[in-house]
């Protein structure tokens, strides 16, 4: 019998809002608002701001005098330099290179941290920490369950967030945290995101989901704050360009290969996978992650297959027609030697040959780059 499906908090909220509910990485969570659609949620994102329940992630409260070296140890980054209310992208590999997740960690003291992973390597992700934890001085806690995270993005995000809180968010570098009050409910505040636009993902008490959910909405309505689902959620991070696990990035799938590298520190000393990753940056991959352009009239969809002459040589990861630019893109792997700009490929749709070209990435430029 397959496992039972898990519901957020906010389950009966979304039912609401006409929210239409799928399956996904083992919970049930809406794709989009039926009375929107998810090219209405992506534009608000774009233009105001959206607000994403995101209760399917998880987090990993981490403490004890070697927080930093096991973190050091267990992931990619070099964090030994990351302030308190510092916030840092990074992976945890595999000795063979593989990504195990790629995550967020938050610094909220000298010897506390958060490591925030994705929702369908929960499970996976603490067991691998623990394992990993013998003979480090750590504590390491799976608060997924009695945390709650909503995430709020867009280019009003701030102005909507700043009247219910009394932390001043001027003050509040990107990728930073800040532990705070927040429609007065203990908030963990993150300056981060996933959508490429300026934005705060909120970590509260599980109790007060719904009284967070629609003070924000109704705080935003005004701003044209919308909520926002799944599908939306996907095409703003495939637009920057964002990596998603299961599709850019996995376990037969290194950070070299997926363009991830700058995220990987060889100085900082020994890490899980150092070496296959090193050699892979001295050798070079077979295969690395491209984006791409349609030349034929064609969209896109993961899954479908990347062919030079004929033979089948990658898959697309994500593609789709991107709502922000009009474009149909994708990303895909392909052997390195097809990976310059302008190289010519062929997306094989319904068995059909379709001509593209290697772009450059990101499709969108995300705000926090401009």
């Amino acid at each position: 019998m397959a496992d039972q499906l898990r519901r957020t908090a906010l389950y009966d909220e979304h039912l609401k809002l006409n929210g239409r509910i799928v399956p996904f990485a083992g919970w049930e969570l809406p794709v989009q608002y039926d009375h929107l659609g998810p090219t209405v949620e992506h534009n608000a994102v774009r233009s105001a701001a959206g607000l994403f329940d995101i209760d399917h992630m998880g987090q990993v409260d981490v403490r004890g005098p070697d927080a930093l070296a096991f973190l050091q140890y267990i992931q990619v980054g070099d964090m030994s330099d990351l302030p308190v209310r510092g916030a840092r992208y990074s992976l945890m590999c595999y000795g063979d290179g593989g990504v195990v997740d790629d995550i967020f960690v938050y610094r909220l003291a000298e010897e506390r941290w958060w490591v925030v992973i994705n929702a369908s390597n929960r499970a996976k992700d603490v067991t691998w920490m623990q394992a990993h934890a013998a003979g480090f001085d750590v504590t390491l806690d799976d608060i997924s369950d009695a945390t709650y995270m909503l995430a709020l993005q867009g280019p009003k995000a701030q102005e909507i967030l700043q009247r219910l809180t009394p932390a001043d968010l001027d003050a509040m570098p990107f990728h930073s945290c800040l532990e705070t009050e927040v429609a007065g409910i203990s908030t963990l505040l993150g300056a981060t995101g996933y959508t490429g636009e300026y934005g705060y993902e909120l970590f509260f008490p599980v109790e007060q989901a719904a009284a967070m959910w629609n003070a924000l909405l109704a705080e935003g309505q005004a701003d044209g704050l919308l909520p926002c689902g799944l599908a939306a959620r996907d095409s703003l991070r495939f637009e920057p360009c964002l990596p998603l696990y299961g599709h850019e990035i996995e376990q037969d799938i290194d950070p070299i290969s997926a363009r991830l590298g700058w995220a990987v520190s060889f100085s900082k000393g020994d890490f899980v996978g150092r070496d296959a990753l090193l050699k892979l940056k001295l050798e070079g991959t077979s295969h690395l992650l491209v984006g791409f352009e349609m030349v034929d009239k064609a969209v896109p969809r993961g899954g479908y297959s990347v062919a030079l002459d004929g033979e089948v040589v990658g898959e697309v990861t994500t593609g789709m027609k991107s709502p922000t630019t009009g474009r149909f893109v994708g990303l895909a792997y392909v052997p390195a030697d097809h990976a310059k700009l302008g190289s010519a490929i062929d997306i094989v749709i319904r068995d059909q040959p379709k001509r593209a070209v290697v772009v450059r990435r990101p499709f969108y430029l995300a705000a926090y780059r401009r």
